[in-house]
């Protein structure tokens, strides 16, 4: 009886998933290898918002705190980022939220993930690249086969 009491709750402990999630200290959103921590109680005024720069692509994984590529962890997929007049984005940018444009202030360099890698345009050039070279060499093979 001891033995399958004890293999009970076993296979109860390796059948039940543990739930978790993450609470974030504050919303962020990622552009361009950098994070900016979005300062929601400053709004700015449309005199102070440039050209657009970017938008949220990605999510973050709310279970391991993962992201990659222009990311948030509180605005969803399709949100604009612009400019602010006389500041340099590797200081902050705007965030379109609700009709208005609230600071996002620079926090630090994204960690790594390997998805940047993958997604960067150099990366998939360079595939291509290969690929073209490989695929010449292999025609330019068979042809002298041929003869």
């Amino acid at each position: 009886m001891k033995k399958i009491s004890l293999l009970s709750l076993i296979f109860i402990f390796l059948i039940s998933s543990p739930v978790q999630a993450l609470s974030w200290a504050y919303p962020f959103v990622v552009w361009d290898g950098k994070v900016y921590e979005v300062k929601e109680e400053e709004i700015l005024q449309d005199n102070e918002i440039g050209k657009a720069i970017g938008e949220v692509k990605t999510q973050t994984d709310d279970m391991t705190g993962n992201y990659y590529g222009d990311a948030s962890n509180f605005y969803p997929k399709g949100t604009q980022y612009y400019e602010i007049t006389g500041t340099s984005t590797s200081t902050a940018i705007a965030v379109e939220a609700d009709n208005l444009w609230v600071k996002a202030e620079y926090v630090h360099k994204v960690p790594f993930h390997i998805m940047n890698v993958l997604t960067s345009f150099y990366f998939i050039a360079a595939i291509v690249g290969v690929v073209l070279i490989i695929s010449g060499i292999l025609i330019r093979n068979s042809k002298f086969v041929a003869r």
